[in-house]
């Protein structure tokens, strides 16, 4: 029987680069985003190289009953998801929090909490009925430390690292494997939406220093997901050689 994986925010970064790779290792996939030109252009990519089958969904996962309507809209079968990737989050502003907005904070803990919870509390009803269920909950470092302004983020963070082992407790008598993945710098669009689409200041943060790619965390991914049912990789911290913690960066 073929597999079933569930990704959200696979426009693009570790999202689409999991979509890939899963895509390759004979996954049926179900991608989810907000930019539904991006989708359809990833279906059409994966479907012709990967002679795979290709769902997408467009909602955002801040919005609960635009997830659950449009998760519901899947039929019975497309439901048969073994493998949950939690990986719609973002970072906005990098300010200290007395000068914080409160906009900012709305939209990262409502994406990077609310959202991830939203989807898991649709989808996990679905896998206690699949064939080796796994989920796994894209962190951060800086869900293991706090750095300066990094505040609100990384509360947020520090938020998807308890949940993942609060779900672990929860579900391990339902055979639900639950992996936290916590990379350091990946040069995604990360940068540029902290920012504000200021890409001068976000390709900054990756100057003289080699950070990790999409497909560096994808392949971490991959790693989890292929272990034997009787393994789980339960949390994994993922940094580029030139980083030691949040702020210790080695830069030529």
């Amino acid at each position: 029987m073929g597999k079933t994986a569930l990704i959200t925010g696979a426009t693009s970064g570790i999202g689409k680069a999991c979509a890939t790779i899963l895509a390759k290792n004979n996954y049926d996939l179900i991608i989810t985003g907000r930019r539904n030109e991006r989708l359809q252009e990833l279906k059409l990519q994966l479907e012709k190289e990967c002679q795979t089958q290709i769902t997408t969904l467009c909602f955002d996962v801040r919005n609960r009953e635009e997830t659950i309507n449009s998760l519901s809209s899947l039929n019975n079968n497309q439901k048969k998801v073994n493998l949950l990737i939690n990986n719609a989050g973002l970072a906005v502003g990098i300010n200290p929090i007395d000068q914080g907005d409160f906009e900012d904070w709305d939209r990262m803990i409502d994406t990077n909490v609310t959202g991830l919870l939203n989807v898991s509390k649709t989808v996990i009803p679905w896998l206690k009925e699949s064939e080796n269920p796994h989920i796994i909950n894209i962190g951060s470092i800086a869900g293991k430390e706090v750095y300066p302004n990094g505040n609100v983020y990384c509360a947020s963070k520090h938020a998807v690292d308890a949940i993942s082992k609060a779900m672990r407790l929860d579900l391990v008598r339902h055979n639900i494997k639950v992996t936290n993945i916590a990379p350091g710098l990946v040069e995604t669009e990360f940068s540029n939406v902290r920012f504000y689409g200021d890409k001068e200041k976000a390709d900054q943060v990756y100057v003289g220093m080699d950070p990790l790619t999409p497909e560096d965390i994808a392949d971490t991914i991959w790693f989890c997901a292929s272990r034997p049912v009787h393994v789980n990789i339960a949390d994994v911290l993922i940094l580029p050689a030139a980083q030691a913690n949040s702020v210790t960066v080695i830069r030529k």
